[in-house]
């Protein structure tokens, strides 16, 4: 079992809990990454797919790329600028253009290509939204009996603690897609989000020792300077979308249960249900050894000590002279909206 190796395709949406597991991924030897592809979610599909390619510049690494969805199935889905930042890497402002490219064929396609030429080995790590699984399941469903396994993080059945009705992000943003996942009939592992928000989060003394690590960990201090929990009992950074690689890493970590769930696609789009079964389709992480988990983040973060970045990547005066841009960028872009507001006001009037 030590010796095992995961032929993968993540499906991402960066995001700064998704650059945390990008970085943890790109650096495991038990992950055999055949692809990446990017969906609209924490921010906007170009956005998110920049993000994914420069992180892959930032650590010299050479894997493709496909952009997915730009927006839900069959609703407008929200975004998490709020919570990531208006370029989505959180205090972290990357540069407008990037070495790697994307392919030109679209995730669903790059898919089920990698898929077919690998029939029952493939395991898809879904920490963004499931639009792209959606549309591949919809137009290829031939698939549903060749992926091995889908390993993700979202829904929330049991709530969080602070709040019992909360529904996740991921399942919410694209619940058509969520429930054509759950009921495919493929193997899936479910990553609750409470898991990452209070089970595995970072304290706030944990991230404060970050710039004193090595490089890794200096960059990634910079993209959590925004991405603090919101409504948490204290100062934390959840590692939600870093908890389905580490499954894969070590299963034997995390506490896990059968159970069959449901998707509300109606009164509540993105509440999920769970019954616990034995016979159940979808297998719940419901606790971690959070003792386990940081012992290995963090040798996987030390084997990154001698890694050293680009020079501009952490450069002060760069981050400074794009965040000023970046401000400028979101300005104009504010009084446009505003003027056209003043526009529409002003014709209402003259109609009245």
């Amino acid at each position: 079992m030590k010796n095992k190796k995961y032929k993968v395709i993540i499906d991402t949406d960066p995001g700064c809990d998704d650059a945390l597991a990008i970085i943890m991924a790109l650096h495991d030897p038990k992950l055999d990454i055949k692809l990446f592809t990017t969906v609209a979610g924490n921010i906007s599909l170009d956005l998110v797919t920049r993000n994914m390619c420069h992180l892959l510049d930032i650590f010299h690494k050479n894997y493709p790329v496909a952009k997915g969805a730009k927006h839900a199935m069959k609703r407008v889905s929200e975004d998490a600028s709020f919570l990531h930042g208006s370029d989505g890497l959180g205090g972290y402002i990357p540069p407008k253009e990037t070495i790697h490219k994307p392919l030109k064929e679209s995730a669903c396609e790059e898919m089920y290509r990698v898929i077919k030429e690998n029939p029952h080995e493939i395991v898809i790590i879904a920490i963004g939204p499931h639009t792209n699984l959606g549309h591949l399941l919809t137009k290829h469903p031939d698939v549903k009996d060749l992926i091995k396994m889908i390993v993700y993080e979202g829904c929330a059945p049991f709530g969080l603690p602070n709040d019992p009705e909360y529904d996740s992000f991921n399942a919410r943003s694209d619940p058509e897609a969520q429930k054509l996942v759950l009921e495919s009939g493929i193997p899936v592992v479910m990553v609750p989000s409470d898991i990452g928000r209070y089970k595995t989060h970072f304290t706030e003394e944990m991230i404060k020792e970050f710039p004193f690590i090595n490089d890794t960990t200096k960059f990634l201090h910079k993209t959590c300077e925004i991405y603090w929990e919101p409504d948490a009992p204290d100062m934390r950074i959840a590692t939600n979308d870093t908890c389905p690689v580490f499954y894969l890493d070590d299963p034997k970590i995390f506490k896990v249960k059968k159970a069959f769930v449901t998707m509300d696609c109606d009164q509540h789009p993105g509440r999920a249900r769970a019954t616990f079964d034995k016979n159940g389709t979808i297998s719940i992480i419901l606790d971690v050894n959070r003792k386990r988990f940081f012992k290995l983040m963090y040798k996987n973060f030390h084997k990154l000590d001698k890694f050293k970045m680009d020079n501009e990547i952490l450069d002060e005066d760069i981050q400074l002279k794009r965040r000023l841009e970046l401000e400028k960028k979101l300005l104009r872009k504010q009084n446009l909206i505003d003027k056209n507001e003043n526009v529409k006001k002003g014709s209402k009037k003259k109609a009245n």
